[in-house]
């Protein structure tokens, strides 16, 4: 099996990426494990209806033989590599029982025994590769070269590899920023959602920090470099998103122990059923039968059928409800989860701003309509986000908007038009009410602290230069927040926990909201990944839920990552080992349970086919099992165990995990 984030095929699809980047996606098609399982499984499923209806078996054993070969080859040449090593894997075993199983005319097992691993190892394999596309295309973010300012004024286009520390680099409008650094001079309105995951871009000024990858707005900045471009904050992430995915390692080596027991005890096993009797004088055909049904009945398929049904039917029955689980290891994991870590933005929130109150000023002779209609006017040729939030707010109202002229934007303070023959300004009302310090003026900066202290965004509106209103702007909290932090505190017996890039005062009043009381605001990536091992050294098992790309380091560290799919970044929805696809937060706590309904169905498969094993194996040692009815126990507990799993593929399933 593919180890995590190797490289994978270079057969890449290269379509260009508006803004030039090429999507480094690795199709399906370009693994090689993904070719080969294909084949197994498309001769099997060529092979299993033509011995069903009775077809000669020169019709169906080449197709069958085809299939042992295409799926059985890599994980068999994987095993022989092994052995060099004086290490013996399952997967040979796994192999050896097919192999086997043919060799006494159960062709069929073995195929599928052959087909499930082939697909397996492909899944795994893309995976891998998809999250090695992810990892890499992040660094598109990051532009890369940066326009260098000389100190004879020159501007100088230069790769950003090439940038020391103190350098000083141009950022026009609408670019990407190269380097983390600190604007020396002018003003802008940066959108630095990609590393905290703020819903609305910041206004930077004279001595505010940069990131690499984020989107300058309107203003033009003159940036210092504080850091190299392999330490800035978006290289950082890659590193970190890599070496988390590289930490569940340990889960793996104790597979590898557990195969190589099981193998090594399997082998040992049937040659002494082999080579006993020969000893006491039993004939060789005799001996050999009695190996070859102790091979059959001592196979691992009933085992491997115990733990893949309830998990696949729990993954199938997700997705039907909107919730993509990667793979069943995940599925497994989701139901170990005892802790909760949720992002803000885009997550407990729909992430996008919107206006939750008009608030005319006494005196101003305005109502609510009339302050939003004049403010939505103004704003109308901005491209500002708080801008479209205010327009979208009139438009739901159903108000008409008079045309504005001679339209003016300002970063960092706001935008002034002409509407309707007045001045309108429209903007922070910190900048904006340093102009004046009348009564108006006193009462908008009272009700803008309240907005503001609330964790709302204010935004003031002025009529020739005279205050008359403010709106309250605010990302709108998900209608299922509530009901799903309510299940989740049940399920875990411990309220999730509030991870976010925002400010703490938004972030704590939507916690109250909500009912989180335990919220880490500001952060950056590292801090998230930081809180995350912290509860893991704790000995909890972290579920983490977010959706930017700030927040796939956390993802990549929890015990299961959990990823926003509507408006998801794709390195999140790579990274993460799950994907809400519909972006209903409530089905968060319902896989979890589903989980745990599919773990109590592996138990129960494990006891089943134990108990078949156990019994069949001591029937063939103790006296003389019948092949037939040695192949018939083994099949009867491959279909038992089959048949029980399947159960978590009705609707009633769901149901009972989203009570």
């Amino acid at each position: 099996m593919p180890s995590t984030l190797t490289a994978p095929s270079t057969d890449r699809a290269a379509a260009p990426r508006e803004g030039g980047a090429p999507w480094r996606r690795t199709r399906v098609f370009a693994l090689p494990e993904a070719r080969w399982a294909a084949a197994a499984t498309i001769l099997f499923l060529i092979a299993l209806p033509l011995q069903l209806t009775g077809a000669p078996a020169w019709a169906w054993g080449p197709l069958y033989a085809l299939s042992y070969a295409t799926g059985g080859w890599e994980p068999g040449w994987a095993g022989l590599q092994a052995l060099k090593d004086k290490t013996l894997d399952v997967d040979l075993l796994m192999i050896v029982a097919a192999l086997g199983a043919a060799a006494i005319g159960q062709v069929m097992d073995g195929a599928l025994l052959i087909v499930i691993f082939a697909t397996s190892g492909a899944l795994e394999a893309l995976a891998t590769a998809r999250t090695a596309d992810s990892v890499r295309g992040l660094l598109d973010l990051a532009p890369a070269k940066a326009t260098r300012l000389d100190p004879d004024g020159r501007e100088v286009i230069v790769p950003v590899e090439e940038l020391a520390v103190g350098d000083t680099i141009l950022v026009r409008p609408g670019e990407r920023v190269g380097v983390d650094g600190r604007v020396l001079e002018g003003a802008s309105d940066v959108d630095q959602a990609t590393i905290t995951g703020e819903p609305l871009p910041v206004a930077k000024e004279v001595g505010d920090e940069v990131f690499a990858g984020t989107l300058n707005g309107t203003g033009a900045l003159r940036v210092r470099v504080e850091r190299d471009a392999s330490d800035t904050v978006i290289a950082r992430i890659v590193r970190m998103v890599e070496e988390a995915s590289e930490t569940k390692a340990p889960t793996q080596l104790f597979i590898e122990k557990v195969e190589q027991r099981y193998s090594l005890g399997m082998v040992t096993a049937t040659l002494a059923v082999f080579l006993m009797p020969l000893a006491f004088g039993t004939g060789l055909a005799d001996s050999l039968l009695r190996a070859m049904t102790f091979m059959i009945v001592a196979s691992p398929c009933a085992v491997v059928l115990a733990t893949m049904p309830p998990l696949l039917s729990a993954i199938a029955n997700a997705g039907r409800h909107g919730v993509l689980v990667k793979s069943a290891v995940t599925m497994e994991r989701l139901g170990q989860v005892d802790a909760v870590a949720l992002d803000k933005t885009g997550t407990l929130t729909e992430g996008s701003p919107r206006v939750t109150d008009a608030r005319p000023l006494t005196g101003s002779g305005l109502d609510e309509n009339e302050v939003l209609t004049l403010a939505a006017a103004a704003e109308h040729p901005s491209e500002h986000p708080l801008a479209r939030a205010v327009v979208d707010a009139a438009r739901e109202r159903g108000l008409d908007l008079p045309v504005a002229e001679d339209f003016d934007s300002t970063p960092g303070i706001g935008v002034t038009a002409s509407v309707s023959g007045r001045v309108v300004a429209v903007g922070s009302p910190a900048r904006l009410l340093d102009e004046s310090s009348d009564a108006y003026s006193a009462r908008a900066a009272v009700i803008a602290r309240e907005l503001e202290d609330s964790g709302r965004t204010a935004v003031l509106v002025t009529v020739d230069g005279t205050p008359v209103g403010l709106l309250a702007i605010a990302d709108r909290l998900r209608t299922d927040a509530n009901a799903t932090v309510a299940s989740l505190t049940s399920l875990t017996e411990t309220a999730p926990m509030l991870l976010t890039g925002d400010n703490p005062r938004a972030a704590a009043r939507l916690a109250a909201e909500v009912g989180i009381g335990d919220v880490r605001a500001g952060l950056l990536p590292q801090h998230k990944v930081d809180a995350v091992k912290e509860l893991e050294h704790a000995g909890r098992r972290v579920m983490v839920v977010g959706d930017g790309v700030n927040d796939a380091p956390a993802l990549a560290a929890a015990h299961t990552g959990v990823a926003m799919g509507r408006a998801g970044s794709d390195l999140a929805l790579e990274t993460a080992d799950a994907v809400i696809v519909r972006d209903e937060l409530r089905t968060v706590p319902a896989v979890i349970a589903l989980s745990r309904q599919a773990r109590k169905l592996v138990v129960q498969n494990l006891i089943i086919a134990g108990v078949f094993i156990a019994c069949l194996v001591a029937w063939d040692l103790i006296g003389t099992l019948p092949l037939p009815l040695g192949v018939a126990g083994h099949e009867g507990s491959t279909v038992i165990v089959g048949l029980n799993g399947l159960r978590l593929l009705r609707e009633a399933a769901w149901q009972r995990a989203v009570q």
